[in-house]
C-alpha cells in the first residue's frame, strides 16, 4: 500500500511539473468539443402507434368452407419487411426525397440512413406497434411515419390477395386446359359411339351378361314353344278321335277313360319337358321317358277302341267340337308365335357368339374411353370448386372484419427536439478533456523525465544517497511561486465555472 502511494505520489509531483499544458490542453479540448456539441443540429423525433385487431367472428363462420387468412402472421411479416429496400425507396418517392439525390451514392447513402433511423417496435400480445423516426426537419418526419404507416397497413392486406388472384389465375388456366380435354374426349366418345353402333353394350349389362341373358330367354321361350306343341297335338287328337271329346256329360263319364293312365302319361309329359331344359334329346334319360310315353299312349289307344263310341251323326256338330277347333286355331297361333320368338333368340344369340373377338375389344375401349372421360371431369368439378374456394379466401382476406386497423396516436411534427443530449454530450467532452490534459502532462513527464525524490534517484542509480539539501527560495521567487499558484487555480475553478455554466444554460434551454 505504502508503495503505491508512493508511486501515485510520484505521478502527481511529475504531472503538477507540466501542470500548465494539462490546463491548457484541458481548456483547448473542452472549448472545441463545446462548440462541437452546440452545433450538432436538433433530432425531432415523429412517431405513430397503431392497434392491429386481428380477432373476427368470419373466422369460425369460414373455417370450413374456404382457407382462412392467417392475419397475425400477415401483420409479423409486415412488421419484419417494412424497412426493407423497396420500402424505403417506396418511402422516398412518397416524400420526394428522391429528387434530391444527384447521384448514386447519394441515393444509397439517403437509403442507409433512412434504414438505420427508422424504428418499429411492438409486441405479439398487446398488438399495438410503434412506428417512429428521427429527423432534423420535424415535417420531414411526420410525413415519412405516415408513409410507412400507408405502407404498414396496405402490405398487411395486399399481400395475400395479390397470392389469391394468381392462384385463381393458375386454376382458370388449368380449367380452361380441362375444358379442352372434356370436349376431346366427349368427341371421341361420340365418334366411337357411331362407329361402333351395334357392338356396345347396353347400359348396365356387358357381353358376358347379355350373352347370359339372351340364353335364359331362349331356354324360356324353348320350353314355351314345346308346351303350345303339346297342347295343340293334344286338341288334334281330341278333334281326329284318337282321343274322343265328350259330347254329352252321360258319355263323358262314359269315356273318360283309365284315370289312372292319364296321370302317368301327364307326369311324364312335364319329367320330359324338365329334362329337355337341361339335356338334349339323346340323353337316357329322356330316350326311356319316349319309350315309356310311346307304351301309354299306344296302351289308351288301344283301350279307346275298345270303348263304345256314340252312333249320334250330330255329334261332329256338336258346340264342344267347334270350341276344340276354335282352341286349336288359337294354339297353332301361339305355336307360330313362340317359333318365331325361338327363332329370333336363337339369331341373336347367335350374332353375339359371332362377335365374341369384336365386342370385348369395344367393350374395353369404351370402358377406357370413359375412365379418361370421368378422371378429366372429376379433376375439372375440383378445379372448379378449388377456383371458388381461391375466390372467396382472397374476398376474405381484403375484408377489413378480418384485419381492422386504429391508429390510437397519428403521425404529428414534434415541437420539441428529442436529441442530441447535449448536457450528457458536453460532461463527455469536459470528462475527455481533462483524461487529455492529464494525459499529456503524464506523457511529457515520462518523455523529460526528473527526479522528484530520493527514493526515485536511489532507485535509479543504485547509490546511496547521504542527504538531500533544501531549494532557498528567495522573497521575489516565493512570489512568482505563489502568482502561478494563484494563476493555475483560478484556470482550473473558471474550466469547472464554465462546465457549470454551459450545463445550467442547457438545461434552462431545455426546460
Amino acid at each position: 500500500m505504502a508503495e503505491l502511494q508512493a508511486l501515485l505520489l510520484t505521478f502527481l509531483k511529475a504531472i503538477g511539473k507540466y501542470r500548465w499544458y494539462a490546463v491548457a490542453i484541458t481548456w483547448t479540448v473542452a472549448v472545441i468539443g463545446w462548440g462541437v456539441v452546440y452545433q450538432l443540429p436538433d433530432s425531432y423525433q415523429a412517431s405513430a402507434r397503431v392497434f392491429v385487431d386481428t380477432q373476427s367472428i368470419l373466422k369460425p363462420l369460414l373455417a370450413g368452407m374456404t382457407t382462412v387468412p392467417n392475419v397475425e402472421q400477415q401483420v409479423q411479416f409486415m412488421r419484419r419487411t417494412l424497412i426493407s429496400r423497396p420500402n424505403v425507396e417506396r418511402v422516398m418517392r412518397m416524400v420526394d426525397l428522391d429528387i434530391k439525390n444527384k447521384s448514386v451514392q447519394e441515393h444509397e447513402q439517403m437509403v442507409d440512413e433512412l434504414s438505420k433511423e427508422i424504428k418499429i417496435t411492438g409486441t405479439e400480445r398487446d398488438d399495438i406497434y410503434t412506428i417512429s423516426y428521427s429527423n432534423s426537419n420535424p415535417k420531414l418526419g411526420k410525413e415519412i411515419v405516415q408513409s410507412l404507416l400507408t405502407i404498414f397497413v396496405e402490405g398487411s392486406f395486399g399481400g395475400k390477395k395479390q397470392e389469391s388472384d394468381k392462384a385463381v389465375q393458375f386454376i382458370d388456366e388449368q380449367i380452361k386446359s380441362y375444358e379442352e380435354k372434356l370436349a376431346a374426349g366427349e368427341n371421341a366418345l361420340k365418334e366411337f359411339k357411331i362407329k361402333h353402333m351395334g357392338l356396345l353394350p347396353r347400359q348396365g349389362s356387358d357381353y358376358g351378361s347379355a350373352i347370359g341373358d339372351l340364353n335364359d330367354k331362349l331356354s324360356q321361350a324353348r320350353l314355351e314353344y314345346t308346351e303350345a306343341e303339346q297342347a295343340r297335338n293334344a286338341l288334334k287328337r281330341q278333334i281326329a278321335g284318337e282321343e274322343p271329346a265328350p259330347v254329352t256329360a252321360t258319355a263323358a263319364e262314359q269315356d273318360s277313360g283309365n284315370p289312372e293312365l292319364e296321370a302317368r302319361i301327364s307326369a311324364i309329359d312335364k319329367n320330359l319337358d324338365q329334362l329337355r331344359m337341361q339335356f338334349t334329346e339323346e340323353h337316357p334319360d329322356i330316350v326311356s321317358n319316349k319309350r315309356l310315353l310311346a307304351q301309354l299312349q299306344a296302351r289308351k289307344k288301344e283301350e279307346a277302341k275298345k270303348r263304345v263310341r256314340t252312333n249320334d251323326p250330330g255329334a261332329n256338330y256338336s258346340p264342344m267340337l267347334q270350341q276344340m277347333n276354335v282352341a286349336l286355331s288359337v294354339e297353332e297361333a301361339r305355336v307360330a308365335s313362340l317359333r318365331a320368338r325361338v327363332n329370333e333368340y336363337a339369331s341373336r344369340l347367335a350374332n353375339l357368339r359371332s362377335q365374341s373377338n369384336a365386342a370385348p375389344e369395344v367393350e374395353a375401349q369404351l370402358a377406357q374411353l370413359n375412365r379418361d372421360y370421368e378422371v378429366n371431369k372429376d379433376n375439372y368439378t375440383k378445379l372448379v370448386e378449388r377456383r371458388e374456394a381461391a375466390r372467396l379466401s382472397g374476398d376474405l382476406t381484403s375484408a377489413t372484419d378480418m384485419m381492422s386497423f386504429r391508429v390510437i396516436d397519428p403521425p404529428t411534427a414534434p415541437t420539441k427536439p428529442t436529441g442530441p443530449h447535449r448536457p450528457r454530450l458536453m460532461s463527455l467532452v469536459f470528462g475527455g478533456a481533462l483524461f487529455a490534459g492529464l494525459g499529456v502532462a503524464l506523457l511529457m513527464s515520462q518523455i523529460r523525465p526528473t527526479f522528484v525524490s530520493q527514493a526515485a534517484l536511489r532507485t535509479a542509480t543504485g547509490l546511496p544517497i547521504l542527504g538531500t539539501i533544501s531549494m532557498n527560495w528567495t522573497d521575489e521567487q516565493k512570489i512568482r511561486r505563489r502568482r502561478r499558484l494563484y494563476a493555475f487555480s483560478v484556470s482550473v475553478a473558471l474550466l469547472f465555472s464554465a462546465y457549470g455554466g454551459v450545463m445550467a444554460i442547457l438545461l434552462l434551454k431545455q426546460s
